[in-house]
């Protein structure tokens, strides 16, 4: 092995040197880097080869354990220290091996344990080149390191690392050094910003909102133009109006994109032709405001500005004035004058005139004369009041439970001293009407002496003594005894959604009659008698309006009322209709959003004793019994009302809150479908059809089949779970 060795490795010791690029190596004399070597390993160990190696690069290699095997390194022409040790390096690369640093050492390892050895981290650019495994960490500026992962990791060996840190934005990979050079140029190339800085363009003829949406359309690859609604920016570009200082706030994805975005908005800042005597004619289509009373708002508001500046000798001035007057007076549409906002929205059926902003309810316009200047005041304030409003979906519970105990004890008994032929007799007794109204022993006597026809028993416990009188049955004591227990709980659940301020009301009951008056024949006079009826809900009314505050909270003013029309007949009178209870909260509270609050409710307890007894003898020990009758009734009330409010501020929540009601009452309809049954030809009930997830038609529901019998209906897909309310 030595004679094999010492022919193959040929060099002259004197002129040897390290790389200047190996890490941490030893300077040598210059002159060793122009001395050639060559080399010639044939199938040769590799703990020997290495061993020559590190001869001629004057460091210390070890070899581990798990590296057995031979190598075969050779150059048919003289070269370098540093060509002949990249050589080895790939030689080893070839055969599962690799070279990592250590602790200033150099160790030749298995390529899979070589990313949990290697000593070599690097921050920033790549130094280290050849075939020594290191890790390093590259620091992104732009991109997010996750969606690089996926790109990397096909470049990277199997046996190496790449792994995302989010929290400061950066990879860490443990690779070649070649490789990771490689790999730092693409990153480089990827880690690009994805749009250009933010740009304020200054209109100085057009108005920002105006020109915002015909901006972002066209960047956008054009497509259908929908007045008042801005593109979705699909290409990347971003176009947004700054009404304050009617500028356009514009962001694009390239300089060559942002620029032609800045040529478009010169071409399109041009003065408007529209003009005439009070000045030029703007449509504006609203989004989300009704037209008829935002014109009313804001002929107010400029009216107020106008009357409160004197000197104003404008066009827009004077604009302002005349609007206030026409302001004041009754609108088309709005009848009596009605302030703005308040109470119960009314549609407008005819457009509003008059001044300088005019609405027009079928399309949900405003189309504004005015000067260009007054025209940027009046369409600031329009986009400040023209939002979204936010909904609040309302959940209430209205819980009572009345547990009611009653007990009924007493004992009755008739006699009659003396004996046949006797002139004069001695009858006594006692008896008593019960809580229940039967069981009074002279009534049950009388009824059992006609023949038991109407003979009732009272309830409960009873146990009489018979006796016969001149050849008739009687009673002649009985004992009763009752204990009644009965247990109402009832929850009622309105559930409601209205938008922010505005108010939202649910009856769930029934319309009951009542007899307001009432005209009967009178004298001899032919009339026609009539009564007059007056019909209102009976059952539940919850009746809100919620205003949502800063930080979530939510100003609700409620009313809540709960009525049912009671069962006796004692309780109203034939020509009065019938007796309602009502039990009703009202007031204004404040409440988190999503948190329940209780509104409050009726806790009451009634005790209450009834006792019949004849005097002094029934309050005797013992036998005192025998002379008396009680009943006791215990009654309890408890009733509840809570409330959550929950806030859905864009249309994902409400649809997110739409869907799961929905799959709540679809999944109720599946399970109760009716038992399929052969002898009857009706084996399906509704139930609603799939929901699609997009904006598609929900589908029609399944057409029962026309047999005599049909099997029941099974779904393509499932229902989704039931989510928690």
């Amino acid at each position: 092995m030595n004679r094999r060795f010492l022919q193959g490795c040929v060099y002259t010791l004197s002129t040897l040197m390290a790389l200047p690029a190996w890490p941490q190596a030893p300077a040598l004399p210059a002159a060793r880097s122009r001395a050639p070597v060559t080399v010639n390993f044939v199938n040769a160990d590799i703990e020997a080869v290495t061993r020559a190696v590190a001869a001629m690069i004057e460091r210390a290699i070890v070899v581990d354990p798990h590296v057995k095997g031979t190598i075969t390194l050779y150059s048919e022409q003289p070269q370098s220290v540093r060509e002949a040790y990249v050589a080895y390096q790939s030689a080893l690369r070839g055969l599962g091996f690799a070279i990592i640093e250590s602790g200033g050492l150099l160790k030749v390892v298995p390529e899979a344990d070589a990313k949990l050895q290697t000593g070599t981290v690097s921050v920033g650019e790549v130094g280290a080149r050849g075939e020594q495994i290191i890790t390093q960490i590259f620091t992104l500026r732009y991109e997010n390191p996750n969606n690089l992962v996926a790109v990397l990791r096909p470049l990277i060996s199997a046996n190496n690392t790449i792994n995302a840190n989010p929290g400061n934005n950066a990879l860490v990979i443990t690779d070649y050094a070649d490789n990771l050079q490689r790999i730092a140029k693409i990153i480089a190339a990827l880690d690009q910003p994805s749009g250009t800085d933010v740009e304020v363009v200054q209109l100085q003829h057009a108005v920002a909102a105006d020109l915002a949406p015909l901006v972002q359309r066209l960047s956008d690859g054009g497509g259908a133009a929908v007045p008042g609604v801005p593109g979705g920016g699909a290409a990347g570009t971003t176009v947004v109006a700054d009404s304050r200082s009617n500028s356009l706030i514009i962001r694009a994805p390239n300089p060559a994109r942002l620029a032609a975005l800045r040529a478009t908005i010169s071409r399109l800042d041009r003065p408007n032709n529209l003009t005439g005597p009070g000045g030029g004619m703007y449509v504006v289509h609203l989004k989300n405001a009704d037209a008829t009373r935002l014109a009313a708002v804001v002929r107010a508001a400029f009216g107020a500005v106008g009357t409160g500046s004197s000197g104003n000798s404008s066009g827009g001035g004077g604009g302002a004035v005349a609007a206030v007057q026409i302001g004041n007076s009754p609108a088309p549409g709005n009848p009596g004058g009605a302030a703005p906002g308040g109470g119960a929205l009314s549609t407008a059926a005819q457009p509003s005139t008059g001044g300088f902003i005019q609405a027009d309810p079928a399309t949900n316009s405003l189309v504004i004369t005015a000067p260009e200047p007054l025209y940027k005041q009046v369409r600031a304030l329009i986009d400040q009041l023209d939002s979204r409003r936010a909904q609040v979906y309302i959940e209430s519970m209205i819980v009572e439970v009345s547990p009611s105990d009653a007990a009924d004890f007493g004992f009755q008994w008739q006699g009659l001293l003396g004996k046949a032929g006797d002139q004069l007799g001695l009858a006594g007794g006692t008896n008593f009407t019960p809580a229940g109204g039967n069981g009074n022993i002279i009534t049950l006597s009388k009824a059992g002496a006609a023949g038991g026809s109407t003979l009732t028993v009272g309830e409960g416990r009873n146990l009489g003594l018979l006796n016969t009188y001149n050849g008739v049955v009687s009673l002649a004591a009985i004992a009763r005894a009752l204990q009644s227990q009965s247990e109402t709980n009832i929850v009622s659940t309105p559930n409601l959604i209205t938008l922010d301020n505005e108010e939202a009301k649910i009856v769930v009951g029934e319309n009951v009659p009542f007899i307001t008056g009432q005209f009967t024949q009178t004298g001899t006079a032919t009339t026609n008698p009539f009564q007059t009826i007056e019909r209102k809900d009976v059952g539940i009314t919850l009746r809100i309006k919620p205003q949502i505050g800063e930080g979530g909270a939510i100003r609700m003013t409620i009313f809540q009322e709960q009525s049912a029309v009671k069962s006796d007949t004692a309780a109203g009178t034939t020509n009065a209709g019938p007796s309602t209870t009502k039990r009703s909260i009202e007031g204004t509270v404040v409440v988190d959003d999503g948190q329940i609050l209780v509104l409050g409710g009726l806790i009451q307890d009634t005790f209450t004793l009834s006792r019949s007894k004849v005097p002094l003898l029934g309050d005797l020990p013992l036998v005192g019994a025998l002379f008396r009758s009680e009943s006791r009734e215990r009654k309890r009330t408890n009733l509840m009302v809570f409330l959550r409010p929950i806030v859905m501020r864009d249309a994902e929540s409400a649809n997110k809150f739409s869907t799961d009601r929905y799959e709540q009452m679809r999944g109720q309809q599946k399970d109760n479908q009716p038992t399929p049954s052969i002898m009857m030809p009706i084996n399906e009930a509704p139930v609603l059809p799939l929901r699609p997830q997009g904006r598609e038609p929900l589908a029609p529901p399944p057409s029962a089949p026309s047999g005599p019998a049909s099997a029941p209906s099974t779904e393509a897909a499932p229902a989704q779970p039931k989510a928690p309310s």
